[in-house]
């Protein structure tokens, strides 16, 4: 039988005695530390932490350890959870015409790469143009949108969030604008991919806007979700050098994949616990 893990990730206010706090209650609760990583923001004050242990006295059970833990939390008013590692969270995938991100990420689900349950894959094109994708057994929802009938189809996704029970969703080349209000009700829990070059190049055709003006770096974000457009607490990026060789088509393949890994990452980030907001910015520990 697998020895069960936890993952707690915290932040509060830097005081001293923190790490002692923690790691007195872990050793009187029977537990061992596999991994613990720390961060004090010295700018804000704030502390960073995140934890990873397994019980080798008696298993007391996820509840349990949380409800023990509470007392340590409110001593240093911290913000926390506790999860136990084997449990999937729900993920719901937002895509539109561009497949590479939506396909990537299935594939590393498939293949236990991403610790996560796909509970519904929702485009607002229909499936059949996704026909390199494997959605065996995977819900699909098709929810098309016009700007007329906007409210109407981020009411009908908030429904399936709800219905579904997702926990993270993850708009993996998703080409609308979320509305401030369906922003705000995601808050925490969305995230999104999108380009990213120096200078910055809006609307359609970005790669091919970033050929003309012959640039020497293409890019990829991945964010936090908010009301303010692609200006979410930044979770990862990644770069690629490009040269006068490259034709705009180019930019396009070296793009897609440069998204695809950042974007994988970010999802990996978020689902084994190691992002923690900071104000605008975000406490990532990595590998």
């Amino acid at each position: 039988m697998t020895t069960p893990s936890y993952v707690l990730s915290l932040s509060c206010t830097n005081v001293p005695g923190i790490v002692a706090g923690v790691s007195a209650y872990l050793f009187e609760a029977g537990c061992n530390i596999l991994d613990a990583q720390q961060f004090d923001d010295v700018e804000t004050g704030r502390f960073f932490m995140r934890i990873v242990f397994n019980p080798v006295r008696a298993e007391p059970g996820r509840d349990a350890l949380a409800e023990g833990f509470t007392a340590v939390a409110a001593r240093f008013g911290m913000d926390w959870t506790l999860r136990d590692r084997a449990e999937r969270r729900r993920v719901m995938l937002l895509v539109s015409r561009f497949d590479h991100c939506l396909n990537d990420l299935l594939y590393r689900w498939r293949i236990g790469e991403l610790p996560m349950e796909v509970c519904a894959v929702v485009s607002n094109y229909p499936r059949e143009i996704y026909g390199a994708a494997d959605l065996a057994g995977v819900p699909f929802h098709h929810l098309p949108i016009t700007p007329e009938t906007k409210p109407q189809q981020e009411a009908a996704l908030w429904r399936l969030v709800e219905e579904t029970g997702a926990e993270l969703v993850v708009l993996a080349r998703y080409m609308q604008i979320l509305s401030d209000d369906l922003s705000h009700k995601l808050a925490g829990r969305c995230i999104n991919i999108h380009h990213s070059f120096l200078p910055g190049f809006k609307g359609a055709r970005p790669y091919h806007q970033a050929h003309e003006r012959g640039v020497k770096l293409i890019g990829a974000t991945s964010h936090l979700v908010t009301g303010d457009l692609d200006e979410g607490p930044i979770i990862e990026q990644d770069v690629e050098r490009i040269s006068h060789r490259d034709t705009p088509d180019d930019l396009v393949r070296k793009g897609r994949d440069i998204e695809r890994r950042v974007l994988a990452r970010a999802v990996r980030y978020v689902l084994e616990d190691r992002v923690i907001a900071n104000g605008r910015k975000t406490v990532v520990f990595t590998d």
